[in-house]
């Protein structure tokens, strides 16, 4: 025991009957071979533990009775590691990562360490006109998460100048929520289009809004299940605001790009169809988060306010945060969806979609 933390290692023998007294609970770790049920332990034996003390070895038996000795058998121990999980309270506080998939791609750390390689100047779109870019850092965090929000609603089927540039004109008449439900729905979409499917995310914008001003005074949403419900936003929307505006990653943000790249480097144990496919795939092998050891350093918060702002003290780096950021600036670069730029890539080697070609 030291610092307040209680490391426990069980051992558990393989063969050999032994009694575990857990937490008043008696057990024989004799296992029956017809039903494989634990055999209920010796009566002298629940008699000695009883009474505090280990178990005594019983008398000899009287004369003219067979007496039976038992066979010492070397025991074989197994060490188990005992891990607790934590706490929502406790997450970013240097709670150890648990996942322990039991598949991965292969080839997929090096493969990863090369887009970082590539991702290092920090020059595509992306970067500079994300979801962390585009609300107002000078307004209160309320207005912040809500413009986060609207920003990733505008973001979908649209390139990431499209959305900064509509980002822009609505700031720039006040974005609040107030502000959208006293807009008509004309002068509304004008202010975002070009945007992919103006029209209807006009309507979507307007019902989300008036639901957040009813239902969460004005602020959205803090759980992926919450935000889903809102007309117009999916699950890649959700997951990249929890992640950008309550800083909490609560999934791997898949969009096409993420979708597109993870199935050309195999990332996924069998093809995927969608990009909710993908991240479902994704999460169930890649490593939440990674040691320092590894060679993985925590991504820049941007311009995210005090408010917003993820905790960068967290001695492990959180994967699953990182790969929607890294994967989408590296497809807008090099692993484009049509003629993508094989020869430029440092996984040209590593690529089962490039060796294809």
């Amino acid at each position: 025991m030291g610092n307040g933390v209680t490391f426990l290692t069980i051992y558990v023998c393989i063969r050999g009957p032994t009694c575990f007294l857990v937490e008043g609970l008696l057990w024989d770790s004799a296992i029956s071979e017809d039903d494989g049920a634990p055999a209920p332990c010796p009566a002298w034996m629940s008699a000695g533990l009883a009474r505090g003390g280990f178990p005594q070895t019983p008398k000899a038996p009287r004369e003219g009775r067979k007496s039976y000795s038992p066979v010492k058998r070397r025991r074989k121990a197994r060490r188990l590691s005992v891990a607790y999980e934590a706490s929502e309270g406790e997450e970013g506080a240097g709670a150890e990562c648990l996942q322990t998939p039991s598949w991965q791609p292969q080839d997929w750390r090096q493969q990863l360490d090369n887009i970082r390689t590539m991702r290092s100047g920090k020059d595509a779109p992306v970067d500079q006109l994300g979801a962390e870019h585009c609300f107002d850092p000078s307004a209160s965090p309320k207005v912040q998460r809500y413009q986060v929000l609207l920003s990733l609603m505008l973001s979908s089927q649209t390139k990431d100048q499209v959305t900064a540039g509509a980002m822009q004109r609505l700031r720039a008449r006040g974005l609040t929520v107030d502000s959208i439900l006293q807009t008509d729905d004309s002068t509304l979409g004008t202010l975002i289009y070009p945007v992919g499917f103006w029209r209807s995310k006009v309507k979507y914008i307007k019902q989300t809004t008036a639901i957040l001003q009813q239902r969460y005074g004005g602020d959205i949403p803090a759980s992926v299940a919450e935000l889903v419900a809102l007309p117009g936003v999916g699950p890649k929307m959700a997951h990249l605001a929890m992640a950008v505006a309550w800083g909490t990653v609560s999934g791997i943000a898949v969009d096409t790009h993420v979708h597109r790249i993870a199935n050309r480097l195999r990332w996924t144990k069998e093809a995927t169809r969608s990009p909710e496919e993908t991240r479902r795939a994704l999460e169930e092998w890649l490593p939440r988060c990674a040691h320092p050891q590894d060679g993985v350093e925590r991504a820049p918060s941007g311009g995210l306010p005090p408010s917003l702002h993820t905790d960068d003290s967290h001695p492990h780096r959180e994967l699953w945060r990182e790969i929607n950021g890294l994967l989408v600036g590296f497809g807008q670069q090099t692993c484009l969806p049509v003629r993508p730029r094989c020869q430029a890539c440092l996984n040209r080697a590593l690529c089962p979609a490039a060796r294809g070609l």
